[in-house]
């Protein structure tokens, strides 16, 4: 009995050495420049539980049985998919990359897999929608990210007797992790040989083997074997990132670390925590409050919000994945489309003061946040400051060459002191969205 917790304990010691030792390849870190200077993503969640109109979680919420769920399958027919469009979409609201829910956590899975019948070339639609999408990204210019979920409800090898979601499923046959582990393997295999270039991989589940997600030093209930799905991933592609979105500090083998629905430092959701590291850093949110097609979700953000909440994304040195939930039939809905349009509007008059800058080296404050790139620090006004006609940033004393109105090129009236500088507003007339003003640095 001692010498096997012993060898179990060499062997868990091992494969921790093994993921302690990652060390980015040069492809890798070019990968994550590329990241962190387009700053701004589509998230897509869409599948089979779309037909169902109530978002992507409701085989849980309504504790819908496996074989009562598998008749999807026969229902989902999005006749209406078009890749095209939705690359165009994304590429015209200023986006840069697009992530993808290739398998939520529902497993089905929205490409032609060979590791399971239920997958949408099962469904009277027939075709892989995925690598219609990952064309079409290739051929605009768009990067294509995979999400991927770690947890199933579907699946009866899951370890679902110990995952705190998915209890009312129905499943009675005995889990087997082994078994499960060896499938994930698989899939990622077909996503990263079979699509061409993919820019990453968003895990998403691993808070369903924890006994409370929000606590730093929960540990898991299973042995997720990152350091052997990691390095898989990294072998495939070395120029794929990898993100997980488990709501705790990174793991090593990550590339970037992913906030849901909460800033980086926030935490309004209950789940974003976590401590900020020295990864590339993201955040997803929602247009209205879903993320999969809900039909009566009608609580949609305006085009301010969303403005700025990607402002001050790139204020907290993180990149914006916002979301959209296509209707079944593989229409994005306008209430969707119209906002993306003006925030790419906006996104092509000053997408300079987003792309490429780096935020995090002045703390943000009540009326706005900074971002900077070079000798350019952008302070982006997203609201009248009530203290009078000027600002003072006691973080800012290096000296300033110019100060201008950005794209008016309007000269504004500053003074700097030992203290700090102080920026004064006197004939500037306020955006609703954002003021930029542009500070030259010397």
């Amino acid at each position: 009995m001692k010498k096997a917790s012993t060898l179990l304990f060499v062997l868990f010691f091992s494969r921790l050495l093994i993921a302690q030792t990652y060390t980015p390849t040069p492809e890798n870190l070019e990968a994550r420049e590329w990241f962190q200077d387009n700053k701004f993503g589509m998230f897509i969640h869409w599948g089979a539980s779309s037909v169902l109109g109530h978002g992507e979680w409701v085989m849980n919420q309504r504790n819908i049985r496996v074989p009562e769920y598998s008749r999807l399958i026969n229902i989902f027919n999005p006749q209406n998919f078009d890749a095209q469009k939705w690359v165009a979409t994304a590429k015209a609201a200023g986006m840069k990359y697009i992530t993808f829910i290739t398998r939520h956590h529902d497993g089905f899975s929205n490409w032609d897999t060979k590791q399971s019948e239920w997958k949408i070339t099962k469904t009277p639609y027939g075709k892989d929608a995925f690598k219609q999408l990952a064309d079409e990204c290739h051929k605009q210019g768009i990067k294509i990210f995979c999400y991927y979920s770690l947890l199933d409800w579907y699946r009866s090898d899951y370890q679902y007797e110990t995952g705190r979601n998915g209890k009312g499923t129905g499943r009675t046959q005995k889990s087997d992790w082994e078994s499960y582990i060896r499938f994930m393997k698989a899939q990622l295999t077909e996503l990263l040989t079979n699509y061409g270039e993919i820019s990453g991989i968003w895990f998403d589940g691993h808070w369903d083997q924890l006994d409370n997600d929000t606590d730093k030093k929960s540990v898991s209930k299973v042995n997720w074997h990152y350091d052997e799905i990691y390095s898989l991933i990294h072998k495939l592609q070395p120029k794929c990132l990898i993100s997980n979105n488990h709501h705790l500090a990174p793991i090593p083998g990550e590339d970037f670390q992913a906030f849901e629905k909460d800033l980086p430092g926030h935490n309004t959701t209950g789940f974003g925590g976590a401590s900020i590291s020295a990864l590339p850093l993201e955040t997803c949110e929602t247009m209205n409050d879903s993320w999969g097609f809900n039909i009566t979700d009608r609580n949609y953000k305006s085009t301010k919000q969303l403005i700025q909440y990607l402002v001050k994304a790139a204020g907290a040195n993180a990149n914006f994945l916002l979301n959209v939930g296509p209707m079944p039939d593989g229409t994005i809905q306008s209430e969707f489309t119209d906002t993306l349009k003006a925030i790419g509007q906006w996104m092509s008059q000053n997408g300079e003061t987003i792309y490429g800058t780096r935020g995090g080296q002045i703390p943000p404050k009540d009326w706005g946040v900074f971002t900077a790139k070079g000798k350019t620090v952008y302070m982006h006004i997203l609201k009248k400051p009530e203290e009078g006609n000027f600002i003072f940033i006691s973080e800012l004393k290096e000296k300033i060459n110019k100060a201008l109105l950005f794209n008016g090129k309007k000269e504004v009236k500053f003074k700097q002191q030992p203290e700090g500088t102080f920026i004064y507003l006197d004939g500037i007339a306020f955006d609703p969205n954002d003021t930029i003003l542009q500070l030259e640095l010397k």
